[in-house]
């Protein structure tokens, strides 16, 4: 296949990395002086001790290498549509484009470049940081899900088999919004209290005042996530976060480094997404709106 990845950050670099070793795959970035570091050195990935370089191309101008098989977009979610816009030239009429950001809610912008039948939602248990320029660290792997927003998802198997093959194991599905969810209740209730806390993830577990905000969290999103028609149980899913953070006690997450180091996060895309969920469905969420007040607060702070 021909793909490209709009983005090359830590999940960026590393999916490129993995799947050049059997497709075609080109790295849009923005800057210049990763684009030429990959291209002349490759992509370094650091995982259990030992160290790989895969080699596929970065460019910072995607005008002249024409339409993909498949867009993955690894951007963050506030420049997604600038991304699309200023690559659209990589959509054709066959072209799938797919998102495995942090968040909820992506197919929303994607669904002004291309068609509901050729969005790809999805999650992916892998996790990556960036080391330096090009060099990544694959802290975690797991289990890729995907599906279509519209239509038949099993078309989706060649790009599954793909990605398996390139020692990314994934699987399709029909009812992938569920799995999307799944995903978000980590994000929406752990991670973004790592971040407000400038804490590891162990902590949010370890701290009854802090696991008891999760908590409370987590069933206010599982009620929005029940109004919209999505099947999950809140005391299930509880128990699957703290299942999560009982095995990464020492991991840290993007929103923390956002934080961290003065940069705006992606709260509109996570806390937000059910904020805005909430309101068109009419049901409360109190506390994620004070989440994204107060993470937005303190994303100013460091302005001061």
């Amino acid at each position: 296949m021909k793909i490209a990845i709009l983005g090359a950050g830590a999940m960026g670099s590393l999916f490129g990395g993995y799947l050049s070793q059997k497709n075609e795959v080109c790295l849009i970035e923005i800057n210049q002086g990763i684009v030429e570091k990959i291209n002349r050195y490759g992509v370094k990935i650091l995982r259990n001790g030992e160290e790989r370089v895969l080699y596929p191309k970065a460019t910072a101008d995607s005008s002249g290498i024409g339409c993909m098989d498949l867009v993955i977009i690894f951007v963050k979610s506030m420049h997604t549509r600038n991304a699309l816009s200023q690559n659209k030239h990589l959509i054709g009429g066959d072209t799938y484009v797919m998102t495995l950001q942090n968040g909820a809610g992506h197919e929303q912008v994607i669904a002004e470049f291309v068609p509901p039948e050729r969005i790809i939602i999805g999650t992916t248990e892998h996790n990556s940081s960036i080391v330096e320029p090009g060099c990544v660290h694959h802290g975690g792997g797991g289990k890729t899900t995907i599906g279509l927003c519209r239509g038949d998802s099993s078309v989706l198997q060649p790009i599954v088999d793909s990605f398996s093959a390139c020692g990314l194991p994934a699987v399709v599905t029909d009812d992938v919004e569920k799995a999307v969810w799944k995903k978000l209740l980590i994000n929406i209730s752990a991670s973004v209290l790592t971040a407000v806390l400038q804490v590891k993830l162990g902590y949010i577990l370890s701290d009854e005042h802090a696991w008891a905000i999760a908590q409370t969290l987590i069933r206010e999103a599982v009620a929005v996530a029940k109004a919209k028609g999505i099947d999950l149980d809140a005391e299930q899913s509880i128990a699957d976060v703290k299942a999560l953070l009982a095995g990464a006690k020492d991991g840290y997450t993007s929103i923390f480094a956002d934080l961290r180091d003065g940069r705006r996060s992606e709260v509109d895309t996570i806390n937000g997404y059910v904020v805005s969920l909430a309101k068109k469905l009419q049901v409360p969420a109190p506390s994620h709106e004070f989440v994204v007040n107060l993470v937005h607060a303190l994303e100013g702070k460091k302005k001061q």
